[in-house]
């Protein structure tokens, strides 16, 4: 009888880590940065229809890098799951925590239990009534959950995105200043000029009624930087 082969538990999942890794870094990262009256998400895509940043309900917002097809699945569940916890109980029930910690606890499933892993890194934002209300969870491939503030880059130039971010990064800025400063890390870290086309950008801002959500045009980019 032929003996099946033995991979030991610690090497499995560094293999699996590793093997995540290398996908999510194949990706280009998304910043968010919190502003005055919301948070700011900025990414390098100059894709039209396939979105790294989208709507999950009326206070949240979702960012992915990676497998494109693996984090879209993830954000039409967190919808589902919004919408049918909102319909239940209340909309107030709805929080980026409840989610994030769902999402944990899916990609901790999947490290763990199937033979690849999810090649994605996801960001969760809430904006509330005030600034002192709003979140940010990062959620890394293996399930492991991280509370942010002011600032979050995600994806394969995050420790470089995080390190010029830190040296400029004030609180309280306007939208036109958060832009500026997030597209600025983006080019120092590329060491290129990118153009209004090549951006994909939207805000919670709390001054937009129940809906926070909304995308923001190239033309909106340019003025923002001019």
């Amino acid at each position: 009888m032929t003996l099946p082969y033995y991979v030991p538990p610690e090497q499995l999942m560094k293999d699996r880590a590793e093997f995540a890794q290398k996908g999510i870094a194949k990706g280009r990262s998304i910043i968010a940065v919190e502003y005055a009256d919301g948070v700011l998400m900025l990414a390098e895509n100059s894709s039209k229809a396939l979105n790294k940043i989208g709507e999950i309900y009326d206070r949240l917002a979702f960012a992915g890098v990676g497998k494109y097809n693996e984090f879209e699945a993830l954000r039409v569940a967190g919808i589902r799951h919004a919408d049918l916890k909102g319909y239940s109980y209340g909309r107030s029930d709805v929080s980026a925590k409840s989610l994030a910690n769902a999402y944990s606890q899916t990609l901790a499933a999947v490290f763990a239990e199937t033979v690849k892993p999810y090649e994605i890194e996801i960001l969760i934002v809430e904006v509330g009534d005030t600034p002192d209300d709003t979140v940010m969870f990062r959620v890394r491939y293996d399930g492991t959950l991280v509370d942010e503030e002011g600032f979050c880059a995600i994806g394969g130039q995050e420790d470089e995105l995080t390190s010029r971010m830190k040296e400029r990064f004030e609180s309280g800025l306007d939208r036109a200043a958060a832009l500026r400063f997030a597209a600025e890390a983006f080019e120092r870290v590329e060491d290129r000029q990118i153009g209004p086309e090549e951006w994909e950008a939207a805000v919670l801002d709390r001054t937009n009624g129940r809906r926070m959500f909304r995308r923001l045009s190239a033309d909106e980019i340019t003025s923002a930087r001019s």
